[in-house]
């Protein structure tokens, strides 16, 4: 309640308090169904439709920040990965040392202008959607409370009409009554009276019954003209904001969907650079390997025909064999039959059968090879088809050394 010397004076107060007593007994008298209660429900209907609306839009304008905040998230998430992306490029790669400095000096300067462009997608798509949805949504619901504000008073003046109507169809009454008692004056004013003073009595009488009334009957012209004018504004306003919501959720919905668009459609660009750009780094890689395994085949044939000519001038009828199976053909290290079956469970795999002899080679690139296997192709394929297409790994404990 306020307090007295802050704005509000003693006979304010004392009429606001009066007021909120005579609202209560009135709505008292009406649920009790003593005094009719004035109804219109088109009004009604209206303000359903207007909670209902507002519901709504505060929904709405809940679930975009949900929706502001989940972006920001993704952003900071994108950024860390980004970020993590950009530290592990930095460490040696494989082959590193001997790629071109000038393309690799192109990779990483695109990757730093494509980590820029990320971001910057980012934070032009949050701003954007607060500036055209959700700023707009707000703007939207702005105009809810003050028009709340004036329903909850239109009720209260509604309130205030019906209690000054039963006010003065009760004087209006009571009037009828008075004005027959007057018109028979009571024995004791004609005993205690002069005969003179008999018309003043009842013409006082009459004066305070009129005062009442009248007052009453101003009371409720006032209270009925202040009422209708709320009720006029209020339903003039309701109907055209109810029918301004579909035009609002259409421009929030079309803006935020043409915002995802861009957003979409042009970090799938800068996506498709990045996947460029680790494509060239894949290649890069995929080129050193293929010059280390070259040079280490060709090491190797270089070695093998040194051991193979070493040992045809040394001793040309005992060259390399395997027992009665004859000469080891060029570019094999050595023979192995298998002692067990062994069932290939991947595609570069040998699968083997007891008893099968196996031709072993040297791999491309050592550092493939695992503890353990070796690299090899069947005899009977070699003597068959003369190519190494259908070599395989297989383990070195299925087989035995001939």
């Amino acid at each position: 309640m306020a307090e007295i010397g802050k704005g509000v004076t003693a006979g304010k107060l004392a009429i606001n308090v009066q007021k909120r007593l005579t609202r209560a007994q009135e709505k008292v008298l009406q649920k009790l169904g003593k005094a009719d209660e004035t109804r219109d429900v088109v009004f009604e209907e209206m303000v359903a439709n207007f909670n209902k609306q507002m519901g709504e839009g505060t929904k709405l304008q809940k679930d975009l920040k949900a929706y502001l905040a989940a972006v920001k998230t993704m952003h900071d998430a994108s950024r860390r990965l980004q970020d993590c992306l950009a530290d592990m490029y930095e460490p040696d790669w494989f082959g590193k040392e001997e790629m071109d400095a000038l393309a690799e000096e192109l990779i990483e300067k695109e990757m730093d202008i494509n980590l820029e462009d990320t971001d910057t997608m980012w934070l032009d798509y949050h701003q954007s959607i607060t500036d055209k949805s959700l700023q707009d949504m707000d703007m939207y619901l702005s105009q809810f409370p003050d028009i709340k504000a004036r329903i909850a008073k239109r009720d209260r003046k509604l309130v205030d009409f019906d209690s000054a109507r039963h006010h003065f169809t009760s004087l209006q009454k009571g009037k009828k009554k008075d004005e027959a008692k007057i018109a028979k004056p009571a024995a004791l004013l004609e005993m205690a009276a002069p005969s003179w003073a008999q018309g003043l009595i009842s013409a006082h009488q009459v004066a305070q019954t009129n005062l009442s009334y009248n007052q009453a009957e101003e009371d409720l012209g006032r209270a009925q003209k202040i009422f209708e004018e709320l009720n006029v504004e209020l339903q003039d306003e309701l109907p055209a904001l109810w029918d301004r919501r579909v035009g609002v959720y259409v421009n929030t919905f079309q803006s935020l969907a043409g915002h995802q668009e861009k957003f979409h459609k042009e970090m799938s660009k800068l996506s498709e650079n990045l996947n460029d750009i680790m494509t060239k780094l894949e290649e890069q890689r995929q080129i050193k390997k293929g010059a280390t395994a070259a040079s280490k085949t060709e090491e190797c044939a270089k070695s093998e025909g040194a051991n193979h000519n070493e040992s045809a001038s040394s001793a040309p009828k005992s060259a390399v064999t395997n027992g009665s199976d004859g000469e080891l053909p060029p570019g094999f290290l050595y023979k192995v039959k298998a002692v067990h079956d062994y069932a290939a469970t991947d595609g570069d795999e040998l699968e083997l059968k007891m008893g099968d002899v196996v031709l072993v080679l040297a791999f491309d690139n050592p550092d493939e090879q695992d503890d353990g296997w070796l690299m090899g192709l069947k005899e009977s394929h070699w003597f068959q088809k003369k190519d190494i297409s259908a070599k395989g790994v297989f383990p070195e404990n299925f087989t035995q050394r001939v």
